[in-house]
């Protein structure tokens, strides 16, 4: 396979685990960086051990999960906690040109691997720490893991059925989102940073918490409350700046019906067989149809269930009425617009075999941006990353 590499000759030492480091790290991987991830000898990432479902036989499988986050790098297994290891590492910071980490605040100056002690080696190393709670405050010593931090960071006060309803608890989302938020934020910063060392001759340290990253991303929820004064609520799937925009049952399941604007709305009552409804004084204006949400969805509830789900995406669709049928992930990855985009792109491994994985989303000139190498097994690389550095190549080549 090949691609798009606009970091081609960025050196990337990962000493990351579990999803938002390493999330980063594929992404840079991704984008051409050669990317050499350090593991603990025998045991690795914790996610090697995340299953079932595993992937490879028995004595080598790797977790679903790991093969997720790690495609693109390079694996070296190294006990950082003693003094070799510690050295070995510092001989690869001296030739990266980032450095990815997600230990607790302060673990890595036991060994001399902290930002100070690196930049002091490597001037221009752009240094990238990745927490729950960031480098400073009360809670800097805390462990941060993503359920933790949706809860603390205010999103599963607004994610799950209203009060009042049946299962109407706080929800979290179905992935890891705090996590993979902070790995594109982090990725990000690392690029900001790579660019401004190019001119400068300076690397920074990148402090990246995933509380600061969930409280940022609350978007408009927080700018309801902060605009507004309101305390932001669970909604089910119902929105609450935009009206109708939320799930609705039909004859055989369910639709996501998602009128952005008030064209869509007048459109949408045209196509219905209602268009006196978009003149109605109460619904004319998105605002009027906030006001009046408890009238209006009883009312197109209605309607909807005259009608299958694809019958109303087939009516819909065509005429700029934003819809959707909710899909499975056997359906998602049958999906015509999926399957013609390439979505699902398996690699292969070291010793000829298949890999399912799911692409990277982002094309360049029309090139999908994917690095060719497969996620690797513990230490597939050691051997010759070691004799390259015991050898004073510093950086061993890819």
């Amino acid at each position: 396979m090949s691609g798009p590499r606009p970091l081609a000759g960025v050196r990337v030492l990962d000493l990351s685990r579990v999803l938002a480091g390493p999330w980063s790290g594929q992404l840079l991987a991704d984008y051409g960086a050669d990317v050499i991830k350090v593991e603990r000898p025998e045991v690795g990432d914790d996610t090697r051990a995340w299953g079932p479902p595993w992937w490879g036989d028995k004595a080598e499988r790797m977790s679903a999960y790991y093969l997720s986050c790690n495609r693109g790098k390079r694996s070296v297994a190294v006990d950082i906690a003693s003094a070799e290891g510690a050295d070995f590492v510092r001989t690869l910071a001296r030739g990266a040109d980032v450095v990815l980490e997600n230990y607790k605040v302060g673990q890595l100056a036991r060994y001399g691997l902290d930002y100070g002690s690196l930049s002091a080696l490597n001037p221009r190393l752009v240094y990238c720490s990745v927490t729950g709670y960031g480098q400073d405050g009360p809670y800097a010593q805390a462990a941060g893991y993503d359920f933790a931090i949706q809860a603390t960071g205010g999103l599963m006060s607004v994610t799950g059925e209203k009060d009042g309803t049946p299962g109407s608890e706080p929800q979290k989302v179905g992935v890891a989102v705090a996590d993979l938020f902070t790995g594109l934020y982090a990725t990000t910063a690392v690029l900001a940073a790579l660019r401004q060392a190019e001119h400068s001759g300076r690397g920074c340290h990148i402090d990246a918490a995933l509380l600061d990253v969930q409280v940022a991303m609350l978007a408009n929820q927080a700018s309801n409350h902060l605009v507004g004064g309101i305390t932001p609520r669970r909604m089910g799937n119902a929105h609450a700046n935009v009206v109708p925009y939320q799930v609705l049952p039909t004859q055989d399941g369910h639709i996501v019906l998602a009128v952005g604007n008030d064209g869509q709305f007048a459109r949408f009552c045209q196509l219905a067989g209602r268009p006196e409804v978009a003149q109605d004084p109460r619904f004319v204006t998105n605002s009027a149809r906030i006001e009046q949400r408890d009238q209006l969805i009883p009312i197109i509830a209605g309607w909807m269930l005259e009608r299958t789900t694809q019958q109303w995406c087939d009516l819909l669709e065509p005429n700029a009425v934003p819809c959707a049928p909710i899909l499975e992930l056997p359906q998602v990855f049958e999906h015509r617009q999926v399957v013609h985009r390439g979505m699902k792109a398996p690699l292969i491994d070291s010793q000829g075999r298949s890999m399912p994985l799911v692409a990277n989303p982002m094309r360049f000139n029309g090139q999908r941006a994917m690095a060719p190498q497969a996620p690797p097994q513990i230490d597939e690389h050691g051997d010759a990353i070691r004799q390259a550095v015991a050898n004073g190549q510093g950086w061993p080549a890819r």
